[in-house]
């Protein structure tokens, strides 16, 4: 055979047995053990359905409720960019990366300070996001102080969408702020018909652990369904506080609270895009930090992207974050490390490059350090193609009788293709380094990013578009 293919290399922690048993734990805890439910809506259209409640008020699953819900969900959710192109498909091992929402702090890129996240922030992420080939969507990648409260996410949302052509996800306060953003999809789409075909906008919302669903959520969870709107609904259990310590029950709950959510999305509009997932913090039992780089998340998170692949659904993932206070030498072994972990494990939609301090800090410096590792982390996710070209056997026989390799048109030929430049990381020889002023890596980041700022937004949008947008957001009553 002389096929051009490669085994694309992979990572796995769990066994088929294994996944067994974790699905037989997730299912007593939906069947069984049950969950709060506090909205009457989803109360009453899971009860319609079969469901039931136990003595302590929890909703409890009817057998075969999840089987149904997973065989209408589809495998696949296509998010298309503001243009209408598509920009992801997120299914099988495919892996997609971008940004992160919500953080409080900024290190300022001019003064190398912390500082309270403003609007501004969001618009400067977007662009940054909008120029790296490596980022695939984004988020607001910081929290408007700046901003009246109940407006905040969604004049974050307005300015992603001035500031770059690529697919977002959002968060919204509650049902009216999720409207309002839904509005400005059908602006950038012309229709609602249109914004439900074409996605532009992913949308994140939570349940409470342990086992709890709120009102806020589930009405956004109910809305996401009926528009078409892809949903991410993933808990934030928290091992040692408000979930199990242990990996494997901190993972079975937390795919529990996911999955009864999906059992009343796909009941609300069957085959409408749900994505699974959940965040696997960990208390630290020394600091009391919740850590997003332990080993233990990492296995927790982990767990439940090899379950998503189990049940055949897309996944939330995570790339690019550190629990260090700035992009130094942590910053860039822990982002890097999960960026290569989620690529490896096949997680779909992988957020939170550039996030610091335990998700509270963003820096747009390691925004673009984690672009470089996820360009790398790709390179090597094409794996090793074995073929008669790439064997070369007549290319080293040719060698042996004395041609060089540096000059053989095998070289030339690959040379481009075959090996990663990187465009950040360091490959000087250190005479050449000390020649260029012996720069480290936040150093070069840090300028890349600036250059970024000072060329301008690479996509504007259309002026009358961008009017009723900011219509939308004038005219907003919380």
């Amino acid at each position: 055979m002389n096929s051009a293919q490669s085994t694309t290399p992979s990572l796995t922690i769990l066994s088929r047995d294994d996944k067994e048993r974790m699905h037989g734990a997730i299912t007593e805890l939906l069947e069984r053990i049950g969950m709060y439910v506090y909205h009457a809506e989803a109360k009453n259209m899971l009860m319609d359905a079969g469901a039931k409640l136990n003595p302590a008020g929890r909703v409890c699953l009817n057998p075969g409720m999840l089987e149904a819900a997973l065989a209408i969900a589809p495998k696949n959710a296509p998010v298309y960019d503001r243009d209408g192109a598509l920009a992801m498909e997120l299914t099988g091992r495919n892996a997609y990366f971008g940004t992160g929402s919500d953080l409080w702090y900024q290190i300022d890129l001019q003064s190398g300070k912390r500082r309270i996240s403003v609007l501004q922030d969001v618009a400067r992420a977007a662009r940054v996001a909008q120029a790296l080939p490596n980022l695939d969507f984004v988020m607001t990648a910081a929290h408007a102080s700046d901003v009246e409260p109940a407006k905040a996410y969604l004049a974050e949302v307005s300015q992603i969408i001035l500031n770059t052509a690529k697919p977002m996800v959002h968060i919204a306060k509650d049902l009216p702020d999720l409207a309002a953003m839904w509005e400005m999809a059908c602006i950038i789409r012309g229709d609602e018909s249109e914004a439900s075909r074409l996605p532009y906008m992913v949308h994140y919302a939570e349940p409470s652990s342990p086992l709890k669903h709120g009102g806020d959520s589930l009405a956004k969870l109910l809305f996401c369904a009926e528009k078409g709107i892809p949903l991410i609904y993933s808990p934030a259990p928290l091992a040692g506080s408000t979930a199990p310590i242990t990996v494997a029950g901190h993972a079975a709950q937390g795919l529990a609270e996911c999955l009864f959510g999906l059992v009343l999305h796909q009941l609300k509009n069957p085959g409408a895009p749900f994505i699974m997932g959940m965040g696997a913090a960990v208390l630290d039992m020394v600091t009391t930090q919740s850590s997003y780089n332990a080993p233990e998340y990492y296995l927790g998170y982990m767990a439940a992207i090899e379950m998503s692949h189990y049940y055949g659904l897309p996944s939330f993932g995570y790339a690019g974050t550190t629990d260090s206070q700035v992009p130094d030498g942590q910053g860039a072994f822990e982002s890097g490390l999960v960026i290569y972990l989620s690529s490896l494990i096949g997680a779909n939609l992988n957020h939170d490059v550039g996030y610091l301090d335990f998700g509270r800090t963003g820096a747009l410096e390691a925004i673009v350090m984690g672009d470089e590792f996820i360009s790398q982390a790709r390179r090597f996710m094409r794996g090793v193609p074995v073929n008669d070209e790439t064997l070369a056997l007549e290319v080293i026989e040719a060698a042996a009788d004395g041609q060089q390799y540096l000059t053989n048109p095998h070289t030339f030929k690959h040379c481009r293709t075959e090996q990663w430049r990187p465009g950040i990381l360091n490959r000087m020889g250190y005479e050449k380094w000390q020649e260029a002023g012996g720069p480290e890596l936040r150093d070069l980041a840090r300028k890349k990013a600036m250059a970024i700022l000072e060329a301008g937004i690479v996509k504007p949008l259309e002026d009358s578009k961008a009017s009723a947008v900011l219509k939308v957001l004038q005219d907003f009553q919380p």
